[in-house]
């Protein structure tokens, strides 16, 4: 972390709306830096997360509210709030919050439409308030040295880009087939909810706007009529569960992955918790019998103003969780698979590695999301331009090709740009 502070400077003053698994990480920040920002609100529905945050940083009782909504009716003075709530619920807290005069850090997606997202681009301007959007890929290391690569000059322009997103199994059959962001309705397309990291970091990389996408994709696989003969609508009492690649008896009781979204009361155990999701909560649907409607492959080709063409391909089939990416240039290429890039000059035949093995194994997202952060307190203390480009105008490019590939999916057009 940058050590050029301020320190005749008081801290930022927050607000944290949404106690998920993301506020949880952007606290770590306020946590280690008390001279650069400190919580002053929590909001959050759900009283075991709202008063551990709470308990964590002292908190007063007056400063916990169950709803944003009580929140603003009863605002607490603040400079800045943080804003990770579902997807579903940014529009309206973000949009009061600017009336408010807050400046604010909006997870990623922006919004549900594209006209929330414009509404919102727009009030900050009215406001006079930063909303920068949490684009985590542009502080990563490995990502912004790709970038930096692929700017300097030396290996010609882009001719293509390709870049995978290895979703992976076990994240997919928690958060987008039994879990919370398994409709569109209540959250939003895949392409939009799991990549616009992606398509954000693939625009910065181009440089050019798009002119023309099209996109293919379907929920191909999780559907009741795909359900192997003999499965139970629970894993629990499923007969072939042991052999399932999809069990989340398996997943969640056996290997305790994936729960750090399960809270736990002061009676509680962890295991106590995943044995009631098991047998009566939504993590022990089948995958075959959940209420699901995302897309489970999914693939976007764009041709950029200059006419070089990127394709992203989103795979959940794969027990990989990562992030691969091809730039094929005029002078060499550059590949990475998130903790190596390799780095090929045509004209000297020769291919240089740059290892990020040690720096990925790092929390949060390599540094990356405590930057993000900490460049957000600059930007709104007035300590220089530091966002990167997460600024609401900025995500506005990535968010547009979300939704026109998802028009494209469902009409299959190609849109014109």
């Amino acid at each position: 972390m940058s050590e050029n502070l301020n320190n005749s400077r008081k801290p930022t003053s927050i607000v944290a709306i949404g106690v998920g698994n993301r506020m949880r990480t952007y606290m770590h920040y306020v946590q280690q830096h008390p001279e650069r920002a400190r919580l002053v609100a929590v909001v959050e529905p759900d009283t075991i997360r709202r008063n551990a945050m709470a308990d964590q940083f002292d908190i007063p009782a007056e400063h916990r509210f169950a709803s944003y909504t009580d929140f603003f009716r009863n605002p607490v003075k603040a400079d800045a709030v943080f804003i990770c709530t579902p997807e579903r619920e940014h529009y309206k807290p973000c949009m009061e919050a600017l009336r408010q005069g807050y400046h604010v850090l909006l997870e990623k997606p922006v919004a549900q439409t594209y006209k929330q997202c414009l509404d919102i681009y727009h009030e900050s301007i009215k406001a006079n308030r930063i909303v920068c959007v949490c684009h985590v890929l542009r502080y990563h290391p490995c990502f912004v040295k790709i970038k930096e690569l692929v700017s300097s000059g030396r290996y010609g322009r882009i001719i293509s880009i390709t870049h995978t997103e290895d979703v992976g199994l076990d994240r997919t059959t928690h958060s987008y087939v039994r879990g919370m962001m398994n409709t569109e309705a209540g959250n939003n397309p895949m392409i939009m909810a799991k990549c616009c990291h992606d398509i954000d970091f693939l625009v910065w990389l181009s440089g050019t706007p798009c002119r023309r996408l099209s996109s293919f994709g379907s929920r191909l696989w999780f559907r009741s009529e795909n359900a192997p003969q003999g499965s139970a609508k629970r894993c629990v009492d499923c007969a072939i569960e042991k052999d399932c690649p999809f069990s989340a008896v398996d997943l969640y009781w056996r290997r305790h992955q994936w729960i750090n979204n399960f809270d736990v009361a002061e009676v509680q155990t962890i295991d106590d918790v995943i044995y009631e999701q098991l047998h009566k909560g939504d993590y022990g649907r089948c995958v075959y019998h959940c209420n699901n409607d995302v897309v489970d492959n999914q693939v976007l080709t764009m041709q950029m103003a200059d006419g070089s063409l990127i394709t992203l391909c989103m795979d959940i089939f794969t027990q990989r969780d990562r992030r691969t990416t091809d730039i094929k240039m005029t002078e060499g290429e550059i590949v990475s698979d998130g903790k190596k890039i390799y780095i090929t000059e045509f004209a000297k035949r020769k291919t240089d590695i740059i290892d990020f093995t040690e720096i990925a194994k790092q929390p949060f997202h390599s540094g990356a999301d405590l930057k993000l952060v900490e460049n957000f307190l600059n930007a709104i203390r007035g300590e220089g331009d530091t966002l990167a480009g997460t600024t609401i105008g900025e995500s506005l490019k990535s968010h547009l090709l979300c939704f026109e590939a998802e028009r494209s999916r469902h009409t299959g057009r190609t849109i014109d740009l």
